[in-house]
């Protein structure tokens, strides 16, 4: 009895690898496999892919190729950019309660190490209050940290105007793009950001591998985090996931070329799937649907419970939030931000789609998620 196919829907946990990216990564395995950090030829081919890699990574994103260190992902770039502060006079963070955990459980340890971290609460939409921003900066405040695509809601912040006010007030601004490079158009320059952390397997690349933008305006030089080789400007030590940067780079060539495809195929699938949801009784959308990711949608269904769902749907993936935390019965801490009841928020799903979700995939989930929607409720 052959098993029914997959319907992938929780593309903002992770994403099914390009076919074109798989095929730039294998010859890294096989015949090209010399250390990148060797001096002889095979090594130095190796290293001039890695900086083409760099490049690719670099022109995505609006940066040059100097200012990409290419890490484990997302969550090793983040702790690479606030642990590498630690050594600085001023001693306040910001940052927003509905960051991924990867942010917030950094900024724990900072605050274990003597660091005072502000907490800002958003609006019931999900938004950040700029002038709440504004006035929580002192003289001590030292970075903001803020994502531009929420993983849960997709609800968008508004990265230009952070940025602004942080270059206005002399402080440093993270951003966590994992959920936005790949999906659409950044320039960290323009945007005047410092500090950029992304994850390739949110956009059709390898897992295990991401980088984080550092700008070369800084005056101030991160401290190491990983010693040993030296490698990447004494940075990042550590032997590099070679087949795994070329897979970064070709995924954010791929990206470069296909955002506004993507995008437009994507939003047409996204609003179809939200508009037959939002007819089953009493359900509603969590977070801001003007500012938000084309790809993503949370919705809840009062009265019936998420994980009960998503195991009654069985071929159909979809996610109750963060796969960080998903495996738990915790409330979502980003729908409750919101003013989500503990019943909401676990009567919530997350649905994020992807560049290979279609029409007929879309058309049975409403048709499956209704049916049993109204079979859990009259239980």
């Amino acid at each position: 009895m052959s098993q029914q196919p997959i319907i992938y829907l929780d593309n903002n946990a992770t994403t099914r690898v390009d076919e074109r990216v798989i095929e730039a990564m294998l010859p890294y395995f096989r015949e090209s496999y010399a250390n990148a950090s060797s001096s002889h030829l095979a090594g130095l081919t190796i290293n001039e892919a890695v900086e083409n890699a760099a490049w690719q990574t670099a022109s995505l994103i609006g940066a040059s190729e100097e200012e990409i260190i290419f890490t484990s992902g997302a969550t090793e770039a983040i702790n690479l950019a606030v642990k590498g502060l630690s050594g600085y006079e001023k001693k306040h963070i910001i940052t927003v309660v509905t960051e991924h955990k990867a942010v917030l459980e950094t900024c724990l340890y900072m605050e274990s190490i003597g660091f005072d971290v502000t907490y800002l609460p958003v609006e019931k939409d999900g938004l950040l209050d700029l002038n709440l921003l504004n006035e929580s900066i002192t003289d001590k405040t030292l970075i903001i940290i803020i994502m531009s695509v929420n993983n849960e809601t997709g609800v968008m912040q508004n990265i230009e105007a952070i940025s602004n006010i942080t270059n206005a007030k002399n402080v440093l601004f993270l951003c966590d793009a994992t959920q936005a490079v790949g999906k659409i158009a950044i320039d960290v320059k323009k945007l005047k950001i410092d500090f950029l952390a992304l994850s390739a397997h949110k956009f059709y690349g390898p897992k295990g591998v991401g980088a984080l933008y550092v700008s070369s305006s800084l005056k101030t030089k991160l401290e190491t985090q990983i010693h040993g080789g030296g490698q990447q400007r004494k940075l990042r030590s550590g032997t590099l996931n070679i087949p795994g940067i070329i897979g970064l780079g070709k995924a954010c060539e791929i990206a470069e070329n296909e955002l506004e495809i993507n995008k437009n195929k994507i939003i047409k699938l996204r609003d179809e799937l939200e508009k037959g949801l939002l007819k089953t009784e009493g359900s509603f959308v969590n977070g801001n649907t003007e500012n938000r990711i084309y790809n993503t949608f949370n919705i809840c269904f009062p009265g019936v419970n998420s994980e009960r769902l998503i195991m009654a749907l069985q071929h159909i993936a979809v996610s109750s939030g963060s796969s960080c935390s998903s495996v738990t019965s915790e409330p979502s801490h980003v729908l409750k931000a919101l003013g989500l009841s503990n019943e909401n928020a676990l009567s919530s799903i997350r649905f994020s789609l992807g560049k290979f979700t279609t029409l007929e995939e879309i058309e049975e989930t409403i048709e499956r998620v209704t049916a049993l929607v109204l079979n859990l409720r009259s239980f």
